[in-house]
């Protein structure tokens, strides 16, 4: 009776995914939201989840969020799919959003999950049938999409169905009118870039949303790669570093070269989504109010870039 049932879901689902991308228009698909002409500049909430390992789900605090964000000027906030999952999650969240005058901009997704591994696939699409339409409830206009990595170059095999689930995450949120985008950490770029070339080589039309700085740590010079694959960029995240590798306590601190880097992005027209996103070393006290964070960060990054 299962495998009957699973049967029927998928077909449905798929017959869903196909109809859905026919017959809805780009406006409904979410594409003219993001782009603009004005870079939209918000935040993503990694330095309150990164206090409750193991699974990074700061619900307790994250009308904190919100209000913190807000008071910073900030567009948005990015979450992680995570605070997604509780059976009140949208209910919550809309009433943070409102209370504090700061949309939901998108979310991040991926955290524990590997999906070249195809045993774990039913277990995401479960998730992504979830979150998706919940992220979509709340106004969210963009999905970061991390694959996961295995602590090794991963086989064509395993690219072949990484490629396979991505496809069909990438065309459930545009159903849903999100904007998917292929998000990095350093092991999606590491080995010259070795999974994501897979990965476009096997999905060339997907999108980008790069993080800078796990570029710069996984060795990638991040003006040769926004020449290289700035065309296809339709968010990204902005964090700061010192010389020796330990991040800053807001962006604008460190020792990265975001003039070169804003630059190249104004020469290859970008006009997406960013995102700032800090995130503190083990033990770190801040000096400042987190809110205060974000402000100072939010004002150098405008200043910078030269975004309004």
């Amino acid at each position: 009776m299962r495998d009957d049932t699973n049967r029927r879901n998928f077909i449905k689902n798929t017959a869903f995914l196909s109809l859905g991308s026919l017959l809805l228009p780009k406006t409904v698909l979410g594409f003219d939201k993001i782009n603009t002409t004005k870079v939209k500049l918000c935040g993503h909430l990694w330095v309150y989840a990164s206090n409750y390992p193991p699974n990074w789900d700061c619900s307790p605090i994250l009308e904190q969020v919100f209000s913190d964000m807000s008071y910073a000027g900030l567009y948005g906030v990015e979450l992680m799919e995570v605070v997604l999952r509780p059976d009140d999650a949208v209910t919550r969240i809309s009433e943070y959003s409102k209370k504090h005058d700061i949309k939901v901009s998108g979310s991040s997704y991926g955290v524990g999950f590997q999906m070249c591994d195809r045993k774990q696939h039913p277990k995401i699409w479960e998730d992504i049938q979830l979150v998706v339409p919940r992220l979509a409830e709340l106004g969210g206009e963009t999905f970061g999409i991390s694959v996961g990595g295995v602590g090794r170059k991963k086989t064509e095999l395993e690219l072949d169905d990484q490629a396979e689930l991505l496809k069909k995450i990438i065309g459930f949120c545009e159903v849903y009118g999100i904007q998917p985008n292929l998000h990095n950490h350093t092991y999606e770029v590491e080995y010259d870039l070795h999974d994501l070339k897979g990965t476009l080589e096997r999905i060339p039309e997907a999108k980008l949303g790069p993080d800078i700085n796990w570029l710069i740590r996984a060795g990638v010079d991040p003006v040769e790669f926004i020449q290289t694959y700035g065309d296809k960029f339709v968010y990204l995240h902005i964090r700061d570093q010192y010389d020796n590798g330990e991040w800053t306590e807001y962006v604008g601190q460190g020792t990265t070269d975001f003039n070169a880097i804003g630059k190249v992005l104004k020469a290859k027209g970008f006009h997406g989504m960013a995102g700032i996103e800090l995130a503190f070393p083990n033990g770190f006290e801040p000096e400042f109010p987190l809110k205060e964070d974000w402000k100072k960060s939010r004002e150098y990054v405008q200043r910078i870039f030269n975004w309004s």
